[in-house]
């Protein structure tokens, strides 16, 4: 059990390119974004252990525009925001891992619990051409999509539902109830970008909707059999899974936001 007298929290927020990264969580083999944050933390603590939670757990590939964490720095280190935000984004060179702000919290805020939404994004470029500067950071797809209907198809998965149509097999949450409060597509160019916000996803549950979405987009499906897809309650009748290199979490939020303050 942490001793809370002798620890210190920050919030941090972070960005990062998912692609060569296993994901936030540390894992057995291969880089992920918490082991390289919390080796970058211990750095600057002068080799103590600072542990870390996140607000949300990304997949291997998955990016982040505005990830947030919170770390636990030994109390006696005299810390501010400059040095904390400076100092742990020296130590994650060269890795494609920034922190972009950091602030004190209270020993009770926790990054993940006290978030009261989480936002995603979703790229798909939609063109003949293959990608260039985007590889790795967008899903290609080569047929037309109609981002009109692809839009209509969204606003039938908003509210609250039991989304178990739409969550990995391997999900761990209790419940497959979530309220979707944004769901919306549109194109920009020959990009689709899909955004999307809730207080709380299930597993790969973003890129199951994109990937039912496309099916609309192309003419597969049609709005209404999303709705069927919703109401079956049963994953082999939704999309398929889209690809983790299209999504980005690209925000997280609090009430007081930390970093307001800044």
């Amino acid at each position: 059990m942490t001793d809370e007298v002798a620890i210190q929290r920050w919030a941090v927020r972070i960005e990062y390119d998912g692609a060569g990264l296993v994901g936030w969580q540390r894992q057995s083999s291969g880089l992920s974004v918490q082991a390289l944050l919390e080796d970058a933390a211990s750095r600057l603590a002068g080799g103590a252990p600072v542990g870390s939670i996140t607000a949300g757990r990304t997949d291997a590939g998955v990016h982040a525009l505005a990830q947030v964490a919170h770390l636990d720095f030994p109390a006696g280190l005299k810390l501010t925001p400059h040095a904390v935000r400076e100092g742990l984004s020296f130590h994650l060179k060269p890795h494609a891992v920034v922190v972009t702000k950091a602030a004190p919290v209270a020993l009770e805020w926790n990054a993940r619990f006290s978030a009261t939404w989480r936002a995603y994004r979703y790229r798909i470029l939609n063109r003949r051409a293959r990608p260039a500067l985007a590889a790795g950071h967008v899903w290609h797809v080569k047929s037309p999509l109609d981002a009109e209907r692809m839009h209509e198809a969204a606003s039938l998965l908003l509210g609250r539902h039991d989304f178990t149509s739409f969550r990995a097999a391997a999900c761990q949450a209790k419940s497959p109830l979530r309220t979707l409060d944004h769901l919306a597509v549109r194109r920009e160019g020959d990009e689709i970008v899909i955004t999307a916000q809730a207080r709380s996803f299930l597993h790969h549950q973003v890129r199951n909707m994109v990937g039912t979405l496309k099916l609309v987009g192309s003419g597969q499906w049609t709005p209404e059999r999303v709705t069927q897809a919703l109401e079956a309650r049963d994953r082999s009748a939704a999309g398929p899974t889209a690809p983790a290199e299209g999504l980005y979490l690209s925000g997280v939020g609090y009430d007081p936001d930390p970093f307001s303050r800044q």
